[in-house]
């Protein structure tokens, strides 16, 4: 079975930090890459860090989560540009990621995670 792990896009560096910090709390074993702001001061996002990320994680299938739009545009452009396999969910940035890091650490498969993943999923 290959390896899952999980990318993170949020426009500011504290929170990106900041939910890797919680998820390694739960899941230290899964390949968490997180990318926050532009940088560590300028808020937003950006293809190329996006990118960076997919292509840091030693994972090749990857369950992608952010805070807004175009944090999500940058994932789906980047997506596009890798060979991994990477899928986007629409839940709330902590509440999801957390919640699948501790199910890959638990060794739960992919369906069941997109199960558990759904009844959180919103509109954003």
């Amino acid at each position: 079975m290959e390896k899952t792990g999980i990318i993170i896009v949020s426009h500011v560096y504290e929170i990106a930090e900041g939910i890797h910090r919680l998820i390694k709390e739960v899941a230290a074993d899964v390949d968490v890459q997180v990318v926050g702001g532009v940088d560590t001061k300028e808020i937003g996002t950006s293809f190329d860090t996006a990118l960076a990320a997919i292509n840091n994680s030693s994972a090749k299938n990857l369950l992608a989560f952010y805070d807004l739009g175009s944090a999500k545009m940058n994932l789906e452009m980047a997506m596009e540009m890798s060979d991994k396999t990477i899928k986007i969910y629409d839940v709330p940035v902590v509440e999801g990621s957390y919640t699948a890091a501790a199910l890959l650490q638990a060794g739960v498969n992919q369906e069941n995670i997109d199960e558990q993943l759904e009844v959180m999923h919103i509109v954003k």
